[in-house]
């Protein structure tokens, strides 16, 4: 409980900061800033924990090969340079101001950002080339996924 109190508190914090340091028009690299406190990059980003928060351009929001398991089934962070590819920027403000997804996506998060915070996020994935590689696709409860995954299971209690 008190693990997802601090990392709401640190969502809140990263939030404020964002928006204290917006720009009046939005840009691309306003965008890598938004997809790093935003936590784009935490999943987007196949070796971005690894390397310790430092972004490779090469991989950066090109998706992740590992995937999340858990009631729902196991779910992989999508390509966002394919995903950003296929939509207009106008279309991309609609997209993730409308869209659901699986867990652990906290698509109601995402929800909460602001036009130019949307829109600097276009800018900045559409920098990024080439675009890679779909991400695997979800796999439903029960069946055996074929490539890495994360087990995020209820703990069994006494």
């Amino acid at each position: 409980m008190l693990r997802t109190i601090s990392v709401a508190a640190a969502l809140v914090a990263a939030a404020t900061v964002a928006q204290a340091n917006e720009p009046a028009t939005p840009n691309a690299d306003y965008g890598k800033t938004v997809s790093i406190i935003g936590g784009c990059q935490d999943c987007h980003t196949a070796d971005y924990g690894a390397k310790g928060g430092v972004i490779n351009p090469d991989t950066a929001l090109a998706g992740n090969p590992v995937g999340y398991q858990g009631p729902w089934g196991t779910t992989y962070a999508f390509n966002l340079r394919i995903l950003a590819s296929t939509m207009s920027e106008d279309g991309w403000v609609k997209f993730l101001q409308t869209f659901t997804a699986r867990p652990p996506m906290p698509f109601y998060n995402v929800h909460a950002l602001d036009e130019v915070q949307t829109r600097s996020l276009y800018q900045y994935i559409a920098t990024l080339k080439p675009l890679g590689n779909p991400a695997p696709d979800y796999v439903p409860p029960g069946q055996k996924p074929t490539s890495p995954y994360n087990v995020f299971a209820p703990p069994v209690m006494p």
